[in-house]
């Protein structure tokens, strides 16, 4: 697909040729905001993350946000990085109809009420599978599609995709050096070269070398943090039809696991929040390697094709005890302990071509794709119960001897799919979307014992939409979207590989939603909003009613529904005043559950009924000067253990604050995270940040 930045390094390379021209055009249309230039805004724009982007990459067929007819959401990194946030779901945390919760092995995103990280997450387009963590060091924004997406990206949980897009070479030259200091001794250095070696080809390297410790003090061990992360890579073109990127990613992390016991065995125990229980010899250790090439081709004036492939490698290493039961009565504290080595190797390749035709005086946007990727799994791991410590005596803990994996398995999937989409303009203004996909999906599994299993399948996914322009200011939008999820729903490479086939539930489970809003420009173009009203229902969950006397009959237990509403608004309110705001109001709940009744009416686990935040920036171009403030308010959310209890996690307001100077090409920015020093907990083991400030200074050369 042509994304973005490719486009991006389309328009710059033009710019070569004709210099002087094009440095005024910008000019020009940047007093009037159309975003195919703002895509380009320098690195240390001040009004940066509070401008709308025009386009997405992530529906891969080049139509504009406002005439898609789902709901899309761009976030601009930077400002996340200006307080000390790298991880991906920092920086979505609060943003409209999604919950994140900390977990060390993974990032824990939910998109509508359905689990995201586990198999919706994409970078460049590319799908992002594995346990792994998810930096954002050489990310430049993400791209959020909310929905089921089957259609662009075959398998899904349902809940919407997550893209997010590189930095990489292009020909707006520009280079910066960055410093961070932050509290409890984060520092870190960062360096984007990004050099046009002639009309032809431009390089571009960026890194991130960070390290520090966290709020948290370990009675025995403190709770410490090393990344590094290099992308070199390369743009050719010959400047006429023909535009091709290599890039080369490594991003490694090592760190001290902080996965304690819950708020209520704290609260037993009569412990500071800030204390962790982390061991000496406790470690987690993530690496991931990107291999990517992206080629486009414009054939004509009027059809485009793109070709992406990528070889991807994802590590996650740890050893470590983890969570805990407090006895009241024998004053000790009940933990586990494991180790893993878990590798995930991907192949990926992905084929777009972007083009109009005409019937008669109706016009078709036809966008075909054919996808192929080839993935596995290889995790071994030990664990075991029952570890018991005083947890007030750190000088009495014993380490276990690291035992033989008791669980080594190796999984494999390969996915084929093939879509067509053919957007068509019944009038200037009436837009009919239709569009299909087939997948067939296969998928193998060996043990440590030497079982061995394979399934297969196929699925078909449809779109069907409906966009109208009232005006130039208003679109409304209808939509209709399905996905799947193969082998019971268990779509992330880990089916047991002693299933016997003749019993397994190898059929697919299902997300249908129905979609409706209305995408709006205001204020001359300053200022964007969209609202959108939607359903997703999730079926065809399967369960065996006889399970002691017929293991080869399943049924359908039942659905689960999510309903919402969400609103985000983005730009300029007034003169050097920027708004960035998301709110969402959902509810997630299990409609019918004919394997145990009691289940219906709960919440699905991790929902909150309502999230969101404000932002607004107070930026004058005539001065050095600017400053922002936001709040971020995440609701309280639900969880339920095997037996059907419920439990909570409290709602919190969090309150931001930054300040920033910018002076020719220097900029230094002072962001303060949780300002009134808010108590909190971002999941069930992980209590929020307290107040921390991160000073960063930019030097572009």
């Amino acid at each position: 697909m042509l994304s973005l930045s490719t486009a991006q390094s389309l328009l710059s390379a033009n710019s070569v040729e004709n210099s002087k021209n094009n440095k005024e055009e910008k000019q020009k249309f940047n007093a009037v905001l159309p975003t195919v230039y703002i895509e380009a805004m320098k690195e240390d724009d001040i009004t940066k993350g509070y401008v709308n982007y025009e386009n997405a990459s992530v529906t891969r067929n080049k139509m504009s946000i406002k005439q898609t007819p789902m709901t899309i959401d761009t976030l601009n990194i930077q400002k996340n990085k200006n307080y000390g946030t790298n991880d991906l779901s920092s920086i979505l945390e609060g943003n409209a109809g999604i919950d994140t919760t900390y977990d060390m092995r993974s990032d824990n995103i939910f998109i509508r009420g359905f689990r995201a990280d586990t198999n919706d997450i994409y970078r460049d387009g590319i799908r992002e599978s594995g346990q792994v963590r998810r930096s954002t060091a050489n990310i430049e924004r993400v791209e959020i599609l909310k929905g089921p997406a089957s259609l662009l990206y075959g398998r899904s949980n349902g809940g919407g995709v997550i893209n997010m897009v590189s930095k990489y070479a292009n020909f707006d030259s520009s280079n910066s050096l960055g410093i961070l200091l932050g509290s409890w001794e984060n520092k870190g250095i960062n360096l984007d070269v990004n050099q046009v070696v002639n009309e032809n080809i431009a390089f571009r390297f960026v890194s991130d070398i960070t390290k520090g410790e966290t709020f948290r003090d370990s009675i025995q061990k403190d709770i410490e943090n090393k990344t590094k992360m290099f992308s070199p890579s390369i743009t050719i073109t010959n400047n006429d039809n023909l535009n091709w990127t290599a890039q080369y990613t490594y991003d490694y992390a090592k760190r001290t696991p902080d996965r304690g016991p819950d708020k209520t065995q704290y609260d037993l125990m009569g412990i500071s929040y800030d204390k962790a229980f982390a061991h000496d010899g406790d470690y987690v250790e993530d690496r991931l390697q990107i291999l990517r090439s992206s080629l486009d081709y414009q054939i004509n004036d009027k059809w485009s094709l793109n070709w992406a492939a990528a070889y991807r490698e994802a590590e996650q290493n740890f050893d470590h005890y983890y969570l805990g039961s407090y006895d009241t009565t024998t004053k000790l504290l009940n933990q586990s302990y494991a180790w893993q080595e878990t590798e995930n190797k991907t192949i990926s390749n992905t084929l777009t071509l972007n083009g109009e035709v005409k019937t008669g005086n109706i016009l078709h946007n036809l966008t075909l794709g054919v996808d192929y990727s080839k993935e596995k799994r290889t995790p071994e791991l030990y664990y075991t119960r029952n570890q018991l410590f005083d947890p007030f005596d750190s000088s009495s803990w014993t380490r276990t001897e690291k035992k033989d994996a008791l669980i080594k398995n190796e999984h494999e999937g390969v996915s084929k799919g093939i879509f067509l989409e053919d957007i068509i303009s019944l009038t200037p203004s009436l837009k009919l979307v239709l569009g299909g996909r087939f997948d067939k999906y296969s998928f193998s599994s060996s043990d440590i014992s030497n079982n061995h299993s394979s399934y297969d399948g196929d699925s078909f996914s449809p779109r069907v939409g409906v966009v109208y322009d009232i005006n130039e200011d208003h679109t409304i939008y209808t939509s209709y979207n399905k996905s799947f999820s193969p082998y019971g729903g268990n779509s992330y490479l880990g089916v047991s590989a002693s299933a016997d086939s003749n019993t397994f539930n190898d059929e697919p489970e299902y997300n249908e939603q129905y979609e409706i809003g209305i995408k709006s420009n205001w204020l001359d173009n300053r200022l964007s909003s969209t609202f959108s009203l939607y359903q997703i229902e999730h079926y065809n969950i399967r369960y065996r009613p006889d399970w002691e006397t017929d293991l080869t009959k399943w049924y359908q237990r039942g659905k689960e529904r999510s309903r919402g509403a969400e609103l985000s608004i983005i730009g300029q309110v007034y003169e050097n005043i920027y708004l960035r705001t998301s709110l969402g109001v959902m509810q997630a709940k299990v409609i019918k559950d004919k394997s145990n009744p009691d289940n219906e009416g709960n919440y699905l686990s991790n929902t909150a009924n309502i999230n969101g935040n404000i932002f607004v920036r107070y930026a004058p171009s005539s001065k050095s000067f600017y400053t922002e403030l936001g709040v971020t308010h995440v609701g309280k959310r639900y969880f339920y253990d095997r037996s059907g209890n419920e439990s909570t996690l409290d709602s919190f307001n969090r309150v931001d604050t930054l300040l920033g100077w910018k002076y020719k090409d220097v900029n230094i920015t002072l962001g303060i995270l949780n300002l009134f020093d808010k108590d909190y907990w971002r999941s069930s083991t992980m209590p929020g940040a307290s107040r921390s400030a991160t000073l960063r200074l930019n030097y572009k050369f």
